[in-house]
């Protein structure tokens, strides 16, 4: 990953992230959205993602309580194959991380997307670096 993809990277981190990070409420589910944003073509994520996923899940109180699912997502650029195993990719990197963080994964769900469900264009450059990214969905679990 050259200087200009990190740049690019943590721009979108420190600015979408925090946008998709906001509280949202689904009927009675409280749900919460942590992105995680990648260059182009890697389902690598770096030390600074990785603290700032782990911070942001300190902030839940018994997180052994929530459902996560992790949803992945790529731009359109290569074939639709490629970029499903793209999304399978990032969504383990996701995984993993989450273990770390000593989850109890009977709750983890995963979406592999790939380029099908874009949440912003793919037409435009901005849309394409957008998309390319997981989603750690919290969702408390109603007992």
């Amino acid at each position: 990953m050259n200087v200009f993809h990190v740049i690019i990277c943590f721009l979108l981190t420190t600015t979408v992230s925090v946008a998709q990070s906001t509280d949202k409420v689904k009927s009675k589910n409280e749900v919460k959205i942590k992105s995680i944003y990648f260059g182009g073509g890697s389902y690598y994520i770096d030390g600074e993602q990785e603290l700032t996923l782990y911070e942001w899940l300190d902030e839940f109180e018994n997180i052994h309580q929530y459902q996560i699912r992790i949803e992945s997502h790529t731009d359109n650029i290569g074939s639709k194959s490629y970029n499903q195993y793209l999304s399978e990719m990032r969504s383990e990197a996701a995984r993993i991380l989450l273990s770390k963080y000593h989850t109890e994964l009977v709750n983890v769900s995963v979406g592999d997307f790939g380029e099908d469900v874009p949440d912003f264009d793919n037409q435009q450059w901005q849309g394409k670096l957008r998309n390319r990214r997981v989603d750690i969905i919290l969702r408390k679990l109603e007992f």
